[in-house]
């Protein structure tokens, strides 16, 4: 279930930013379905950023838990989910 809040995310580069580790199959999936529908990302690999882990726990009730996804958009402003679908992503991003 995501998860939305309205926390700030450091490093947020772009309309979409998705916190991930190599090895977490729900963030590969989720990536794969993104790139299918054509949506763009900044990824950041919480293993190699200490920021990013730091960040990702903030949001998630101090768990390292991926994918954690940033959406920036004009009407909702930051949103902040954990592990959502692709549907849920693409209907935030209004594409």
């Amino acid at each position: 279930m995501a998860t939305p809040t309205t926390d700030q995310a450091p490093g947020h580069t772009g309309r979409l930013t998705m916190y991930t580790t190599t090895w977490c199959g729900f963030c590969r999936r989720l990536k794969s379905q993104l790139a299918r529908e054509g949506i763009e990302m900044a990824e950041v690999d919480i293993e190699k950023v200490p920021e990013a882990a730091d960040y990702v726990m903030s949001v998630n009730g101090g768990n390292q838990t991926v994918p954690t996804v940033v959406i920036e958009t004009p009407d909702a402003g930051r949103v902040v989910l954990t592990n959502p679908s692709a549907k849920e992503v693409k209907r935030l991003l209004g594409a």
